[in-house]
């Protein structure tokens, strides 16, 4: 049975040195010739102009776990079209379910006016 697993141990001890090494050679094989330029802060090439810990609109945070929300409503259901034949009558009541759900935050996010851009 420890046969089986071989291969995939091989290959973790293969990427996590690959993971570890690269890193390390680009360190030490890397040039250091810091210069003023290249220790000054900067934002975009330009000076800095502003605190760096400003607070931040928390409306950015909320788009963003909507995007990671929605994707992740993709990457389930095409698996699931895949294989809907074979699921019957439980893949689709599970399915209704999982996106009744995800509609049901949408409308309280909707209705909180979490997506208002004043």
């Amino acid at each position: 049975m420890l046969q089986n697993y071989l291969p995939v141990f091989i290959f973790m001890i293969i990427g996590l040195a690959v993971g570890l090494i690269a890193p390390m050679l680009g360190y030490l094989l890397g040039p250091k010739r810091p210069d003023s330029a290249k220790l000054s802060p900067y934002e975009c090439g330009f000076d800095a102009f502003s605190d760096a810990r400003a607070p931040f609109d928390v409306r950015y945070y909320l788009v963003a776990i909507l995007f990671i929300i929605f994707d992740l409503e993709t990457a389930f259901l095409v698996p699931w079209a895949v294989v809907f034949r074979e699921l019957g009558w439980f893949g689709m009541i599970a399915m209704g379910i999982f996106l009744g759900l995800l509609t049901i935050g949408f409308i309280y996010e909707w209705k909180k006016g979490a997506l208002e851009w004043e």
